[in-house]
């Protein structure tokens, strides 16, 4: 699926509010990351430190720090659970998080807590696009050049 220029990956789960998803996994964990939208928005990453594994992880709380060019920025989580795993190499290269959002630049794993009390929140199929482009829309997130 594609908005604004953008992919969003169809198997993602998309807390829109704050352009993170989540892709389920068959053992009841979840791997979370930023969305292309969200990384545009937010210009170049220069430090990304997700929670370390143990951590409680409410949705819409932070599961990671990023460091901006002016600003740092919690990223929240798109749903709720307890970091199994965090991307290690994003210490060393955090720029995978521009390069691949949605696979090598994944921030954490999460072990699920109650996936069917965080799915209202979250946006999947063919109504991303739209709302993607909405939320570009009220934050005057730019078109894709």
């Amino acid at each position: 699926m594609d908005a604004l220029g953008l992919h969003f990956p169809e198997d993602l789960w998309y807390l829109v509010e704050h352009q993170v998803w989540a892709r389920l996994h068959d053992d009841g964990s979840a791997t979370v990351g930023i969305t292309a939208l969200g990384i545009r928005a937010a210009g170049e990453i220069y430090m990304c430190r997700p929670k370390s594994p143990g951590s409680e992880i409410e949705q819409g709380r932070s599961v990671a720090v990023v460091e901006l060019a002016k600003s740092i920025v919690s990223v929240k989580s798109p749903v709720r659970g307890v970091v199994l795993e965090r991307n290690e190499r994003l210490e060393d290269v955090p720029e995978l998080v521009h390069r691949s959002p949605y696979d090598e630049g994944w921030l954490a794993r999460i072990r699920l807590a109650d996936f069917a009390a965080d799915r209202p929140a979250l946006l999947h199929g063919a109504a991303v696009p739209a709302a993607m482009a909405h939320h570009a829309w009220l934050n005057r997130i730019g078109d894709a050049e």
